[in-house]
């Protein structure tokens, strides 16, 4: 399987695509704005305490306050409050945990009223991204998350993946880590420690206690409901949790995002170092590996299936439904029952691809074609577990009921990816009546007369549908030429696909658009 990353990078934030095997299997959005990425820990405030609930409403500066269960507080949440207690006081010195007496665990039927009250300072870590209405959802139990391993202050357990299978790689890991890991911290080895020596762990171990020494620091001064310390960036995210060998190639399109992309796989893997490479082609960078394609195709409540099948995709606040329809794929009698069992396969492998792609969460309930065999039920639900494995959220699959329906329940941490693929003619913006197109021309050019004359924009470029710039460019005294000796200066003008025929756009030398 051949990974790729493909980065748009922009002034507003990064979209992230991941393609396997040339197909868009995730797409993430990041923005420069948002605050309050899963991994962030915050300087909480207890607003309200709900023992109806046994919950509490924390205030980290969100617009409405986040959810802490009590279940969430973490065994060893009274070591935590000691530890701020103490450190904002000014009474403890260490900035590891060597020094702290801590506390016996918390009961884990007891009531959030035992533990906390309103007032109170508490470090929170966010758990669930604000979702449509909600706020965040939080955790008092902190981790910090490395390449190799995840730090876990006020715990003593070496926990090791389940999915490294060898007894023999497990006890060596065990041991290293035994060896470097501080007082009261705990340690979580990751899958992608297997085969690492001893140097690579310590690294990536130091790396996450500089960053609880950071957090110590900042600890006494920072203010109620503030940040304390932030998760690294989206992209380097992804690139900590799922860089391996597999991957061929990392493209970007931004000069600032491939040298910090570039210098984050140097550290964290320097034999794939050389697979980020800087998009300089003058298409978009998404249009140019064909993943704008996709997005259009892969979004929207009908998705069509390359044998005529297709989905539809129907979409509630806490429940997905998704239809499986055979379309023009017929069959005779005596195929009909494997014609619907290739075709159940088929839509199977898409809605994998499509609740990564959406990062759809919460219950997810599917209506295959029905089936009279159990043997074919039993092949169609051990296919799909298999397709969802490569799914990094965690998910649980039923087998399908006596409705032949089969229910999926995935983890949700962040807003769905929705984006919407029907578009408002740019031309007749919804009305059905356009402007005549033997007109287009002089529109164009009284719009250059306004930005070039009247605002004096230098370097311009005008951006067509790909028949208008064949136009614009086409003879030798072009219409482009004309535009040099008008306005005298040269003006750019490129094709985009995407365009209706008679749309056009202005952008300025920065890559941005001239708004009209």
């Amino acid at each position: 399987m051949i990974k790729e990353l493909i980065i748009d990078s922009s002034p507003s934030g990064a979209t992230i695509a991941l393609l396997q095997d040339k197909q868009l299997v995730e797409l993430h959005k990041e923005q420069t704005t948002n605050n309050y990425t899963v991994g962030d820990i915050y300087l909480g405030k207890i607003k309200k305490i709900m023992p109806g609930l046994n919950a509490a409403f924390v205030d980290v500066g969100y617009e409405k306050d986040a959810f802490l269960h009590y279940l969430d507080l973490g065994p060893q949440v009274q070591s935590l409050l000691k530890l701020t207690k103490q450190v904002r006081s000014g009474g403890y010195q260490s900035k590891l945990l060597d020094q702290l007496k801590l506390e016996a665990d918390i009961n884990k039927g007891g009531k959030i009223s035992e533990v906390l009250t309103k007032g109170q300072l508490l470090p929170v870590q966010i758990a669930k991204e604000p979702i449509s209405t909600k706020g965040p959802r939080l955790s008092a139990d902190l981790s910090i998350a490395g390449r190799y391993v995840v730090l876990v202050p006020f715990s003593e357990v070496i926990s090791i993946s389940k999915k490294i299978k060898s007894n023999t790689e497990r006890q060596r890991l065990r041991k290293i880590v035994e060896s470097i890991k501080p007082k009261h911290f705990g340690v979580i080895i990751r899958t992608v420690s297997e085969g690492k020596g001893v140097t690579e762990m310590q690294k990536d171990l130091l790396d996450l206690i500089a960053k609880w020494e950071t957090l110590i620091t900042k600890l006494p001064s920072v203010e109620p409901s503030k940040k304390i310390l932030g998760e690294i960036d989206r992209t380097s995210t992804i690139l900590r949790d799922i860089l391996n060998s597999d991957f061929q190639s990392i493209y970007v399109n931004d000069n600032g995002m491939y040298e910090e992309v570039k210098s984050y796989v140097h550290e964290i893997s320097p034999d794939l170092e050389n697979i980020v490479r800087l998009h300089k082609h003058r298409d978009p960078i998404f249009e140019h590996y064909g993943i704008e394609k996709q997005i259009k195709g892969a979004f929207g409540k009908t998705v069509n299936l390359a044998g005529g099948a297709y989905l539809v995709i129907e979409h509630t606040e806490a429940l997905h439904v998704i239809d499986v329809n055979s379309g023009n794929r017929t069959a005779n009698k005596e195929n009909q029952e494997e014609n619907a069992l290739q075709v159940n396969k088929e839509a199977a492998r898409e809605i994998a691809r499509q609740l990564r792609l959406r990062d759809m969460g919460g219950i997810v309930v599917i209506d295959f074609i029905d089936m009279h065999k159990p043997l074919n039920r039993k092949e169609l639900f051990d296919y799909l577990r298999a397709e969802m494995a490569h799914d990094r959220a965690k998910h649980t699959i039923l087998p399908p009921s006596k409705f032949g329906l089969v229910q999926i329940t995935r983890q949700r941490v962040r807003p769905e990816m929705n984006i919407v693929t029907s578009e408002v003619c740019p031309t007749c913006h919804g009305t059905g009546a356009i402007r005549p197109s033997i007109l287009l021309l002089d529109d164009i050019e009284n719009n250059f007369n306004y930005i070039l004359l009247e605002q004096n924009e230098k370097d311009i470029t005008l951006c067509v549908h790909p028949y208008i710039e064949a136009y614009i460019k086409k003879g030798l005294y072009t219409r482009q030429m004309k535009w040099y000796f008008k306005y005298k200066q040269w003006i750019k003008v490129k094709s985009n696909p995407a365009y209706q025929i008679t749309e056009f756009r202005f952008f300025s030398s920065k890559d941005e658009e001239i708004k009209l």
